[in-house]
């Protein structure tokens, strides 16, 4: 496996609760794996997590292995190679990555330079219009000499992405990464991470808000909430046959292209803050079918038919389907362009 998270916990001085907690999720080698919730619910956080940028005063629990390596171990040296050559993170802003006064090129060969070393200065530049290139910018040589503010949000975002792929890493975490674009722009993005995922055997870990986006480019799918994983299954039935009561409701809230007629139902009240504290089920306070008991005992995640798991104490009451009709982008596996 080529991510492995293990019961990943992460406090903060302070906090009424877990930034994380038991957070457990994998990642295979040319797979793609959807992290879905509400903003707030932990996503980012495990994300940088497989990098090890957490906060210097965080109390952490678990393990984060990357190709068996335990990366909450890894200190000097060891963290630098991690990070400049095992993974790489493609963030929602691609203007925050890039020197405003630096031509893009120039950040490409930083990047070369520094995952590759010395002996690859020479090389540099060629390597870099190379992946100009190969992320499908037309005229990369002209490219290479323009500046951030000469190329549109799409278009830096490519360069962003080849700056990821510059030491030819294996997972790549993309947190956000098209939800600052147009919808044609979104889709070329899309279709351009699958081909590299295809090409490059890439493993993904994909975060996002969008429901749709993770149905129609991700193969399995973890919805988190307050910190924890409350459902995880493959795509192609986690939007048609949710189980989990959170879930249900985020798809009961997703809108649908062209259907009018659908009437979205917002989830109550609010998500917790790092202030609130809770002893146990994270989402008893909005869960319509939750009883007394669900705010005194936390869940543990239960196999569920089809494979995959949920934590709900009620998870046998509850319906065998969902009540919100499965999102229209299913299957999973053809492209978003």
């Amino acid at each position: 496996m080529l991510l492995d998270i293990q019961n990943l916990t992460l406090g903060l001085p302070g906090a009424a609760r877990p930034l994380l907690a038991d957070v457990s999720l994998r990642v295979g080698s040319g797979e793609t794996v959807g992290l879905v919730g509400e903003s707030g619910s932990g996503k980012s956080t495990t994300a940088k997590s497989v990098l090890r940028l957490l906060p210097d005063q965080a109390s952490v629990a678990g393990r984060v292995l990357v190709d068996g390596t335990d990366v909450l171990s890894l200190s000097g040296a060891g963290l630098r190679r991690h990070r400049a050559g095992t993974v790489a993170m493609v963030h929602q802003d691609p203007r925050s990555a890039l020197n405003p006064v630096r031509r893009v090129g120039d950040f490409l060969v930083e990047r070369l330079v520094r995952t590759g070393g010395a002996g690859v200065r020479r090389e540099a530049r060629d390597k870099a219009v190379g992946l100009l290139g190969a992320v499908g910018l037309s005229d990369p040589e002209r490219r290479f000499n323009q500046r951030p503010h000469e190329m549109s949000g799409g278009m830096l975002q490519r360069v962003v992405i080849a700056g990821a792929l510059a030491a030819e890493p294996r997972l790549l975490l993309a947190d956000e990464s098209t939800s600052a674009l147009d919808v044609t722009t979104q889709a070329e993005i899309l279709a351009l991470l699958r081909t590299l995922r295809e090409q490059r055997g890439l493993g993904m870990l994909f975060i996002t808000h969008d429901l749709q986006l993770a149905a129609a480019f991700c193969d399995r799918v973890y919805v988190m909430y307050a910190g924890r994983v409350l459902e995880q299954q493959d795509a192609d039935r986690l939007f048609g046959h949710a189980r989990h009561p959170y879930t249900r409701g985020l798809l009961a809230c997703s809108p649908e292209l062209g259907d009018l007629d659908r009437v979205l139902e917002p989830i109550p009240g609010r998500p917790p803050s790092l202030s609130d504290a809770f002893t146990g089920c994270p989402f008893a306070a909005r869960c319509p079918h939750a009883d007394a008991e669900c705010a005194l005992w936390t869940p543990e995640p239960v196999a569920v038919p089809g494979g995959g798991t949920a934590a709900c104490r009620r998870l046998a009451e509850l319906p065998g389907e969902s009540t919100a009709p499965p999102l229209t982008t299913v299957p999973a596996k053809r492209s978003p362009a």
